[in-house]
Order: C-alpha cells, then structure tokens, then sequence
C-alpha cells in the first residue's frame, strides 16, 4: 500500500496513553486520518472507541501522546486555538444529544451562536439549508425534540454537526437504535454528504452494515492498540477478536447480502 502523503494527514494520533485508575484503556497508541475518507472506528467494550473521539475533540484530556487536528496540537493548544479548531469540525454525538428545551432549528444554531458573529437572520438560514441538507422537512424547525422521531433527531443532530461547514464530521454512533431503513438512509446521506462537501468522517460505529457500505478504511482498537487497514486487510489479520468481528456469523451475512436497499431483508435473516 502507498504510505499518503504528509499533506494528506488531517488527523495524527502518536504515543497515545490513556488511564482510568489502573485500567489502561490505550496504550502508545498510533493512527492517521487522511482527508476525504471515511474512517470507520470498532471495537469491543471497553477499548475506548468514543473516548478516543472525545480526546481528538478535545473533551477528554490524555494521560500521554499527542493529537494533532488540521496541522493544531489539540492536546497543548490553548483556548483560542480550541475555538478556531471548533470552527472546523463538527461532532454528532450518540443519540443527537439534542438540548430538550430548544427548537430543532435553535439547536443547529447552538454552534453558530457560539463559534462566530453572525446575525439572527443568517443563523436562520442557516439552520434552514442544513435541516433541508440532512432531509428534515421545514416545520421540523420549529418541533422540540420530544415531538419528533429518533430517526429525525439523528438528521437534526447531523444537522448541528454539519452547521459551519466543517473539514471534519464526527459521528459517534450514527444508526445506533435505527431500524433498517433509516439506517440505511443515514448511511447513504454519510455518503452523499462526504462527496458533495468534501468532507473527513471520522465514524465510532458497531454496524457491520455502516462499515461495508461506506468506510474507506476501518480501525479497529484492540489489545489498547489499532489495527487500521482496508475491510479486505483486516480479513487477513491474524487477531481473534477481528476474526470473530468479520468472519462470524453476522459478519459473514453483512459481507454477503449488503448491498444498496436490501438491509432490512439482510437483518431479518439475522433475526
């Protein structure tokens, strides 16, 4: 494989420690994100899947190593550099992680607000391109999240994530609690979205279905190490834990029946 070039690199782990206690959750850990893919990120419990994109965010601090994010050491940098990073990247948390007391349309304006000056007017049209972007109909803009379903939250988180036209998307989680269709509808937004925006999408997942459908590559954290390498690749990695993700059972169904809109019926045969 041709190692990318430096300029390629959006995101660098290296030596990356990190500790609860005495539970050592990674330990020298190294990994690269080039720009424009779509990185999926697996595991088992417990390796530090979602809090390894907390730390690249910068919501999490690390016990050793370095992160750096567009060129920015993430894990030195100081509050004004934080908030220009902020500028460049959005995040889906799980869930959507909607605020309760706020519009679907005020939360896509959460960041907004925050991270730039702009007037009301444009935060409006904003929060109406990206509900329209994220497939959420106009009156979407005026629910609470208790008012709509969880299929739309996630497009509403989406949404939020994607408010400043951001180099990098983080997604934590995207289809988890969808059923089949929606999730194959979100997977298929990811990918529309990644192409049309140019976009890095950096995806903490546990679908099979996600992964084989629109990672480029996919890294998988274990042994508090990463293994990163293409879906063929790591079906030759010589670890128990990958043998068993991507070649049992339900590994062996997503490989063989995913394909564009037949999900549901492959997850019946699941069942």
């Amino acid at each position: 494989m041709t190692a990318p070039d430096k300029a390629d690199i959006i995101i660098k782990v290296s030596g990356l420690n990190t500790q609860f206690g005495k539970q050592v959750i990674h330990e020298n850990l190294d990994l690269e994100v080039r720009r424009g893919e779509v990185l999926g990120v697996v595991g088992g419990s417990g390796t530090g899947k979602s809090v390894l994109l907390r730390e690249i965010v910068g919501l999490q601090a690390v016990n050793a190593g370095k992160i750096d994010v567009l060129g920015t050491d993430v894990t030195h940098c100081g509050a004004e550099a934080q908030h220009i990073l902020r500028q460049h990247w959005g995040v889906m948390f799980q869930e959507g992680a909607l605020f309760s007391s706020l519009t679907v349309a005020q939360n896509i304006k959460v960041p907004i607000r925050e991270l730039t000056d702009f007037p009301r007017w444009a935060q409006d049209e904003i929060a109406r391109v990206k509900l329209a972007m994220v497939g959420l109909p106009p009156d979407a803009g005026a629910k609470f999240p208790s008012q709509i379903s969880g299929g739309m939250k996630k497009r509403a988180g989406l949404a939020r994530a994607l408010a400043l036209d951001p180099d990098i998307l983080f997604l934590d989680e995207p289809t988890a609690g969808l059923d089949p269709i929606s999730a194959t509808g979100f997977d298929e937004l990811i990918k529309n979205l990644k192409s049309s925006l140019n976009l890095t999408v950096f995806m903490v997942t546990h679908d099979l279905d996600s992964l084989i459908a629109i990672c480029d590559r996919i890294a998988v954290l274990v042994d508090q190490h990463v293994i990163v390498g293409t879906l063929e690749e790591l079906m030759d990695v010589d670890n128990p834990w990958i043998q068993g993700y991507f070649r049992g059972s339900r590994g062996r169904a997503a490989l063989t029946t995913v394909t564009p809109g037949n999900r549901a019926s492959e997850k019946k045969e699941r069942n």
